[in-house]
């Protein structure tokens, strides 16, 4: 729920005696998983202490180097034997990354059935080639189904119930790529401009006919499962049309449509939600479930700006409170993670998958903010399972809930450019003598215990400024 705020104060209602509904954990997931190398027990916590739902398998075979992870191209490496016969998988590193991902971090798995990205350049290409035979490779998807879900290969029955047709198929020279590239040719602007219209057009046909394929191989098989997709970049509308208009045709309804979303503003995210349920329900599927599962904050300047050759330019990409994994960025994924909770998605998953680096949770050294966000929020929903009524304004966000009981109670404050410098919260269904708890989130302290205590009702949570701040309050 947004909230809006003035610039010296806000007093927002919370009322604990009405509730509005349930928390869904599964809009709290990510890529982040357990890795083969360089994954101790402390790893481990860490990802555990964020409370994510599921772990999505999209690029882990290329933070897992030098093992045959995940991507149909290194559990079935030579694409001239026979799909059916189980001796032709390499089945080992994926069945232990996933085990490890199942029992020691405590994550369910979404399966990314495809490729990891390719950034090699326009015209070099060997995994995300277009495929040269589309039912073959739906038997290798139908294969790896059937060596996690019903123990063939000498697999498993682990009853994984996400399979995920590709990723980002509409990217350009990483991801469903022709032979000579997918940018444009020709010697003159517009010459280009037609040629790549062209190329697009013929890699979105061609992608449409292979997702149809093996949504109805897979389907045909394992009706028991989830199958959809395909990650688009974002919510490409016309892609999307094309998709589910050739579904419809061919008698097969998918599970569920996926996309991403790379953007510092939250209505564009909820929009597209929107947009999302419109579109499958104009083409009657009612119960086709919404999925963004590669979600992150992008600032001024997008991709390019943080992968400028110039060093000051990278710098304020990546350093100070604005940065890409600093406190703009966290209190943006905490928005965002409290506005699902009542929207019409159904999973999210917060992008990267490597622990650290530029996509992680962490550098070499210490924790990014966004961690912290990212626990406060786990932490949250794991102990608060029924939400409850709270008041709306721009600028600022709340999320409150409950225990079952009602014994416990809380409340998620996050302050996204609202330019207050204090929050009033106006509590309904608290004791007047109820002890509270208050923890802030800024750029300045990292999920900390400060003094606010309930009086006459009332929590003033005071910001340390007028940047951007987050407060969890419990009872």
């Amino acid at each position: 729920m947004t909230i809006a705020a003035c610039v010296l104060a806000t007093v927002l209602p919370v009322d604990f005696t009405v509730d509005t509904g349930r928390m869904r954990p599964e809009l709290h997931s990510s890529g982040f998983g357990a890795k083969i190398e360089g994954c101790s027990q402390a790893v481990i916590d860490e990802i555990k202490s964020m409370g994510f739902k599921y772990a999505r398998t999209h690029d882990w075979a290329l933070v897992n180097s030098n093992q045959h992870v995940c991507d149909y191209h290194q559990i079935f490496p030579l694409m001239h034997l026979d799909a059916k016969d189980p001796k032709n998988y390499v089945f080992a590193p994926t069945d232990y990354l996933l085990d490890r991902c199942r029992k020691e971090a405590s994550l369910d798995i979404f399966f990314r059935l495809g490729a990891s990205i390719e950034h090699s350049g326009p015209n070099v290409h060997f995994n995300t080639l277009i495929p040269d035979d589309f039912d073959k490779v739906a038997e290798i998807f139908a294969g790896t189904v059937r060596h996690y879900n019903r123990g063939w290969a000498n697999g498993h029955n682990w009853n994984i119930r996400y399979w995920e047709i590709w990723n980002e198929p509409d990217g350009v020279n990483n991801m469903w790529c022709l032979p000579d590239g997918d940018a444009g040719r020709g010697d003159a602007p517009e010459e280009i401009a037609a040629d790549r219209k062209a190329r697009d057009l013929e890699r979105r046909d061609r992608f449409v006919k292979f997702f149809v394929t093996c949504l109805k191989r897979i389907k045909s098989e394992f009706p028991e499962v989830k199958v959809g997709g395909p990650a688009l970049c974002w919510m490409n509308e016309s892609y999307f049309r094309a998709i589910l208009a050739e579904c419809k045709k061919e008698g097969v309804a998918p599970d569920f449509i996926s996309w991403h979303h790379y953007t510092g503003h939250p209505p564009v995210v909820m929009n597209a939600i929107e947009k999302g349920r419109k579109l499958c329900d104009e083409y009657g599927f009612k119960d086709c479930e919404l999925i963004i599962n590669e979600w992150h904050y992008m600032g001024k300047g997008g991709f390019a700006a943080l992968r400028n050759p110039d060093p000051e330019v990278r710098k304020k990409v990546w350093t100070g409170p604005g940065s890409h994994n600093g406190i703009v960025s966290s209190c943006f994924n905490l928005t965002l993670l409290s506005m699902f909770q009542t929207s019409k998605l159904d999973q999210a998953y917060y992008y990267g998958c490597n622990h650290t680096g530029s996509w992680g949770y962490k550098d070499g050294y210490s924790k990014y903010k966004v961690y912290y966000g990212l626990k406060m929020f786990g932490e949250f929903i794991k102990a608060l399972p029924v939400i409850c009524k709270s008041g709306s304004a721009d600028g600022i966000t709340t999320l409150a809930a409950r225990s079952e009981d009602g014994t416990r109670k809380g409340v998620i404050v996050v302050d996204y450019h609202s330019g207050a410098k204090e929050i009033v919260l106006d509590f309904k269904g608290v004791d007047k003598d109820a002890e509270t708890w208050v923890y802030v989130h800024d750029h300045a302290r990292d999920y900390e215990a400060v003094a606010a205590p309930l009086r006459n009702g009332k929590v003033v949570l005071k910001k340390a400024d007028d940047g951007c701040a987050a407060f969890a309050v419990w009872f």
